[in-house]
């Protein structure tokens, strides 16, 4: 299993990407991993590590996507960016799926215009792994069509079907629509519509609408909104975690008795701090497409970055890809 990263996608680019290559490769979480990047500058840093040489390799690229780019306007144009490159090692055949933690928007566009959608997908959607208080659960969409309508909802629903069928091996995942109320008639007309449209899908395990204050909840498996709110949530449970964090950091380091309590309970701090750990669940796959990328989160650390190489593995052995084009050629 071979993987193209984007070496300078991340904030900290390119050290988080050289780090978590590393441990990836030394986990045996894949057999080979393409850097791609400023080869000067990789190879520099590479240099300081011990690994197995024969098993990362580098594809230069002289240009980089910020995230301040605009995404359409900045694929276009840095053609031998390390994002572009990136897609095109995977397009080609010469890794068998691409990750980036660079601006998540011009890498949806990149890999589209290097894959292009499914046949029967009318929006590719990124849909991305929550923690939650049972098993893991999954949103879409995240932040790749902030307006949709009905059907895409419906086709959201579909494709999450897909992706929780074969990543979790679970034949008949749950899915809910993201509501202000659990009654059919609450919401705006579109959410209204797309519960009409998802409760009369016989292919689909609707289980009806879910309030915010549920997602984490682990009562459902997919959870489908737009994204414009999908992106809100996902920020606002970031947010909120880090708040809650924050706090108690705050709170444990006021007096002797309070740190006394902190070592008293700390197995259960570092239990809730793992459940919570974004860097353990390592990207957000784009779905709909007709090839595996996977977007990090632009704060990753070096074990964020492992956990994405390790979930590009993963789903590309699973077959998804032609898992979905198999389901929307049978429903077409």
């Amino acid at each position: 299993m071979r993987v193209a990263l984007d070496a300078f996608g991340s904030d900290k680019a390119p050290f988080p990407e050289i780090e978590g290559a590393i441990q990836a490769i030394k986990e045996d979480i894949c057999d080979e991993i393409i850097l791609v990047g400023d080869e000067a500058v990789l190879r520099r840093e590479l240099e300081k590590y011990f690994f197995a040489r024969d098993r990362i390799s580098i594809e230069p690229a002289s240009e980089r996507i910020t995230m301040q780019d605009h995404a359409a306007e900045a694929v276009r144009a840095k053609k031998d960016s390390s994002m572009v490159r990136t897609v095109q090692l995977h397009r080609s055949g010469a890794a068998d799926a691409a990750v980036s933690a660079g601006n998540s928007g011009a890498f949806m566009t990149a890999s589209l215009f290097a894959y292009g959608r499914i046949r029967g997908v009318s929006r590719p959607a990124i849909a991305v792994t929550l923690p939650t208080m049972k098993h893991p659960e999954i949103l879409l969409d995240m932040g790749a069509n902030v307006d949709c309508d009905a059907e895409n909802l419906l086709q959201f629903a579909q494709l999450g079907k897909i992706y929780f069928s074969y990543i979790y091996n679970v034949a008949e995942p749950r899915i809910a629509l993201l509501n202000i109320g659990e009654e059919s008639a609450k919401g705006n007309s579109m959410s209204r519509e797309a519960w009409g449209l998802l409760s009369q899908a016989s292919d689909l395990n609707f289980v009806g609408n879910i309030e915010g204050k549920d997602v984490l909840k682990g009562n459902c498996d997919v959870i489908v909104c737009d994204g414009f709110v999908g992106n809100v949530v996902l920020k606002t449970i970031e947010g909120a975690v880090m708040s809650v964090f924050q706090l108690l950091k705050e709170q444990l380091n006021k007096d002797w008795i309070a740190k006394f309590g902190a070592i008293l309970s700390y197995p259960v701090y570092s239990y809730l701090k793992r459940k919570l750990d974004h860097t353990e669940i390592g990207g957000a796959l784009l779905v709909g497409l007709n090839g595996c990328s996977i977007v990090c989160h632009g704060s990753s650390n070096a074990n964020a970055i492992k956990n994405g190489i390790r979930f590009a593995a993963r789903t590309a052995h699973s077959g998804f890809v032609g898992h979905t084009k198999e389901y929307f050629e049978r429903i077409s």
